[in-house]
């Protein structure tokens, strides 16, 4: 869960800290202002609450009262030139919060527009779209939200709310099976265990483990499609992950071979800052 204020308060000690001088030079408080955001490209909106919590912070330290109106929600998707939100209270707020919010909202419409990439080629009865842990330190809620606003779904926050079995855990211990039995062996009934498997022949083994969930790493199309018919036939119930090298193009080529998942860390780290735009009306008593 993402605490805002928490988010607010580190954002602008890192932007502003005891000022912005810029604008405490030429823009006294007190001054009625007026502006919009206006998404510069197609893009599917995310990070609302975010923005507004930035003004709901600057106001809290320098005075004065920010109105921060969605006008599209999270999880919609709007056309090039469209207005999200209205922004109105004291100018000198809304200038000192205004980059700080935009990119808070530029980072999370980056991360929704490309997940919902994703998740239209796997389409509503491909497999589940979700995403890793590969996320920057520190904003991990926050990228996490914004992939379920583009419609993707998460995939274990941390270390501490998952087991997941990889190739060091496998290594570490002597076999894919000692691992999971050591798991399984700690976890209670309501935490599923996962494995990692990049071979058919892993594949196998896992098979015959009480692994609740395996995880197909980087196997070539052929490799996935036998991994898939082989675990269907011996178990049907085990969920099936896909991960490793996806791309909206290559999901869509995947989708009907019966995964329950695909997970990709692109989702987050490939994602491109959407293009926004934070502009005030002209003040003719400021001469602006």
């Amino acid at each position: 869960m993402i605490n805002a204020k928490a988010l607010a308060t580190r954002a602008l000690d890192e932007d502003v800290a005891h000022g912005d001088l810029t604008t405490s030079a030429t823009i006294p408080l007190g001054v009625h202002g007026q502006g919009a955001v206006l998404a510069k490209e197609a893009l599917v909106v995310a990070g609302q609450p975010l923005a507004a919590a930035i003004f709901a912070e600057v106001c809290a330290r320098y005075g004065g009262e920010v109105r921060y109106t969605e006008r599209i929600a999270d999880g919609g998707a709007v056309a090039e030139q469209t207005v999200i939100a209205d922004v109105e209270g004291d100018l000198h707020c809304i200038i000192v919060g205004e980059r700080v919010a935009l990119k808070l909202l530029m980072k999370c419409c980056g991360i929704a527009t490309n997940t919902r990439r994703y998740v239209d080629a796997a389409t509503e009865t491909g497999p589940a779209v979700v995403d890793t842990r590969k996320t920057t330190p520190g904003l991990r809620a926050v990228e996490k939200y914004a992939v379920r606003c583009g419609g993707g779904k998460n995939h274990r926050f941390a270390l501490y709310d998952g087991v997941m079995i990889k190739d060091n855990h496998v290594a570490a211990v002597g076999s894919l099976t000692e691992a999971v039995r050591r798991a399984r062996a700690v976890a209670h009934h309501l935490v599923r265990v996962e494995v990692e498997v990049r071979t058919l022949e892993e594949l196998d083994e896992a098979l015959n483990t009480p692994a609740d969930v395996v995880l197909l790493d980087n196997m070539d199309d052929e490799t996935l499609a036998e991994a898939v018919y082989r675990a269907r036939e011996r178990r049907p119930s085990v969920l099936l992950e896909a991960s490793g090298n996806m791309t909206p193009g290559r999901i869509a080529a995947i989708r009907d071979l019966g995964l329950d998942f695909v997970s990709a860390g692109g989702l987050i780290h490939q994602a491109v800052w959407a293009d926004l735009s934070l502009k005030v009306k002209p003040t003719p008593r400021l001469g602006l």
